[in-house]
């Protein structure tokens, strides 16, 4: 193995709130719809963890790291409550070696809509928010829950964007490792799913059987495997959740630039992967869709689809009526119904599915009908 790319996903979702207009129907506002204590709450908790972790990313660095962060636009508008998270990815990106991946502003679905105009115009503001903010211009994409579906290579590159990171899923690659840069149309770097688990979920697991997971250990599995490059994605909440759960986590992650050195594996930004290697033609990245943890967690029942139509529905009334065009609040909101943890919550797998379905849904008709009948 020559190289790994790590790239770690930030996002803090914007909740519903449970729904129902008892007392008549209600002015279309972010606190009818959404749970603003549990957002708020939520935060604060990230918040309190962000400038520790953001000092071992920033050590890791120093030792010879290099990392894509994906900051969703919903976490970036949350930090607006506290400037000081910001000023930490600032002086996380000043330390060098740092990129921000583009993604859908309002991690949504988008690039599931048949017609991709809103997931072009997301996508380029989340762009422009990351310049913005951090003086910089995405070159990677990610979609939403690693999703991959349908041909967004073309709109992609037209936003000067040069490489996606997606799901290593076994419907696109059958049997083989995701261990290089596959192409069908724009360079894709999919997600070593048993790795990045190892990190994810298993580390702090004292019964599994590679605890305790030392950079080192984990260097010489990457070692093992043959090919061009490894690509994990990480959550960034669970480095500092391992953490306090076992230890160990910051200490891995410095070791790690180290480990990987000593064994000649550099690392490497995605679009730097892109340059450097022999793209792989992989058809199946036209023909399959994945997603993490399956497309069923998405869109594996009546409701999820029923969701989605209905957003690709109002997505196209909505661009024909000028005032909401013109009204940031209300674009706001019917941003955040679109988020990809609202078709999550309606997974029927979990004890709650059918009841968040009803809810999710009840909210995105009332949204439309306040719509409607205000025509605001």
């Amino acid at each position: 193995m020559e190289s790994v790319c790590v790239c770690v996903e930030l996002h803090l979702p914007y909740h519903l709130k449970w729904y129902w207009p008892a007392d008549g129907y209600r002015s279309p506002q972010m606190s009818s719809y959404f749970d603003q204590d549990r957002i708020f709450t939520d935060f604060q908790r990230m918040a309190a963890n962000i400038s520790r972790t953001n000092k071992v990313l920033e050590r890791s660095i120093g030792n010879g790291a290099t990392y894509t962060l994906c900051l969703s636009g919903t976490f970036l508008d949350q930090c607006s409550w506290d400037p000081k998270v910001l000023g930490s990815f600032r002086d996380l990106a000043d330390s060098g070696n740092v990129a921000f991946a583009a993604s859908t502003y309002y991690h949504s679905l988008s690039a599931l809509y048949p017609d991709l105009t809103d997931f072009k115009e997301q996508v380029w503001m989340h762009m422009e928010k990351i310049s913005e903010l951090f003086g910089t211009v995405p070159a990677s994409f990610v979609n939403p829950e690693l999703l991959i579906s349908g041909n967004i290579g073309g709109v992609l590159k037209k936003l000067g964007l040069t490489c996606i990171i997606a799901e290593g899923a076994q419907n696109l690659l059958n049997t083989d490792v995701p261990a290089r840069v596959y192409s069908d149309d724009i360079p894709t770097l999919l997600r070593h799913i048993d790795l990045s688990e190892d990190v994810n979920k298993r580390f702090s697991d004292r019964a599994w059987d590679g605890h305790p997971l030392i950079a080192d250990k984990f260097s010489s599995w990457i070692e093992r495997i043959e090919g061009d490059v490894v690509t994990l994605y990480l959550d960034y909440g669970s480095i500092p959740w391992n953490e306090s759960k076992a230890g160990g986590m910051f200490q891995f992650l410095e070791d790690l630039p180290l480990s990987l050195e000593a064994r000649g594996i550099s690392m490497i930004r995605p679009e730097d992967a892109a340059k450097r290697f022999e793209k792989i033609k992989l058809g199946s990245l036209k023909t399959e869709s994945a997603a993490r943890y399956g497309m069923e967690s998405l869109l594996g029942n009546h409701a999820q689809h029923f969701y989605l139509k209905e957003l690709e529905i109002m997505t196209r009334e909505l661009a024909e009526i000028t005032a909401f065009s013109e009204n940031a609040e209300m674009k706001k909101i019917f941003g955040y119904l679109q988020q990809s943890d609202i078709f999550l919550d309606m997974n029927t797998a979990s004890i709650t599915g059918y009841e968040k379905a009803v809810n999710n849904l009840s909210i995105l008709s009332d949204f439309r009908r306040a719509i409607w009948e205000g025509r605001t």
